[in-house]
């Protein structure tokens, strides 16, 4: 296995287009990471590159200590896991995981050994004599991991494996992943624009829009800490709450005035804000719906009064969707709420999990 280093990389299209920005990373041997990002954000572009399926425009690529910048795809040492599976349709399933082997011209009986060791790992023993034709979504895409497991490679390419099953699979399939990188100690590299994935599978997270890094973190970091509000939306589900606000100082600390209602900070935040500049400014403040929740009879501080507009059930938890000054607002509660659509509902705060960011930058001041 080994560990890469992407230096200054660039992406440009004939027509001008930057698809990728001065990209910067350094991948440690048998990290998982991810890359993660909405449609167009450059992240397969980017896969792509590191697999040699895409020039690199400038910059310095190493996998290992060898810089692969002009290095042939098939020399690279890498093996990539497409979202449609590319198998051959008349081969059977142990030919389509021994292909590449063959063109190798590795010897039959090691051939056998290694397709058999992979086909166990990925539960494929009784399935290696099947055309992918019989074989469901899922036993298809083992298939293509298979194939990529035989092979050894220093690193492994996964460009949303995933996106062509359906929910039940998809969750079977990232356990199996999950095991997969435990056992092979595989440095993997996986592109998906579904956070779910990215949250639950990587070591570390790369975040992009519009062909730059937004922020490469652990999957926790960037849930409690992100560094801008675009980390802060598009990561965790449902998105964080926001709300324009103007940062105020009462009794020496600093408050949060969202049109009529006032948000007190606690201390270390508060400071943050005052200690910056921000009094009289106005700021966006975000908080998580599982950070907003009913009030009880004796909470009185941070308390704002809304109608539900929305009530949904997901078993053990209720989403109460409501407005703030005409901004919508999502609360995560226990399914034994009494609240539903009309309900007047008193909502609480957590105010240490409020994270306050820039209004003209969208640059975090506090987390």
């Amino acid at each position: 296995m080994a560990g890469l280093s992407l230096k200054n990389i660039c992406k440009v299209y004939s027509n001008g287009y930057e698809a990728v920005k001065d990209f910067n990373l350094e991948i440690e041997d048998r990290e998982f990471i991810i890359f993660v990002g909405p449609s167009g954000c450059g992240k397969s572009t980017t896969l792509r590159m590191i697999a040699g399926l895409e020039e690199i425009s400038s910059g310095e690529l190493k996998i290992g200590d060898r810089v692969v910048n002009d290095v042939e795809p098939k020399d690279r040492d890498i093996a990539m896991v497409f979202q449609n599976y590319a198998l051959y349709p008349h081969m059977n399933v142990f030919d389509n995981m021994a292909f590449s082997l063959k063109l190798r011209k590795v010897p039959k009986a090691e051939i056998e050994s290694q397709v058999r060791e992979a086909a166990k790992i990925l539960d494929l023993e009784k399935l290696l004599d099947r055309k992918p034709k019989q074989l469901s979504g899922g036993q298809r895409q083992r298939v293509a991991m298979g194939r990529a497991i035989v092979r050894n490679p220093k690193v492994f390419l996964m460009d949303e494996p995933l996106s062509n099953l359906d929910a039940k699979l998809r969750v079977q399939m990232r356990t199996e992943i999950a095991k997969l990188h435990e056992r092979l100690g595989a440095t993997i590299i996986y592109v998906t624009h579904d956070q779910t994935e990215a949250m639950t599978l990587g070591t570390r997270i790369v975040v992009m829009r519009d062909g730059i890094v937004q922020q490469v973190d652990t999957p926790q970091n960037l849930y409690n800490k992100p560094c801008n509000r675009f980390v802060a939306s598009f990561i965790g589900s449902p998105q964080m709450n926001f709300f324009e606000a103007v940062c105020e100082e009462q009794d020496g600390k600093a408050v949060l005035k969202i049109g009529n209602e006032r948000i007190s900070l606690p201390g270390e935040k508060g400071g943050a804000l005052l200690s910056d500049g921000y009094k009289g400014k106005q700021v966006i403040m975000g908080i998580r719906p599982e950070d907003v929740h009913e009030a009880g009879p004796e909470e009185t501080e941070n308390v704002i009064e809304s109608e539900v507009t929305v009530y949904e059930l997901l078993g053990a938890e209720v989403y109460l969707y409501s407005e703030l000054q005409k901004t919508n607002m999502i609360a995560r509660v226990a399914a034994t709420t009494t609240a539903k659509v009309g309900s007047k509902v008193r909502f609480a705060f957590d105010t240490e999990k409020i994270h306050v960011f820039d209004k003209d930058t969208e640059k975090v001041i506090t987390n």
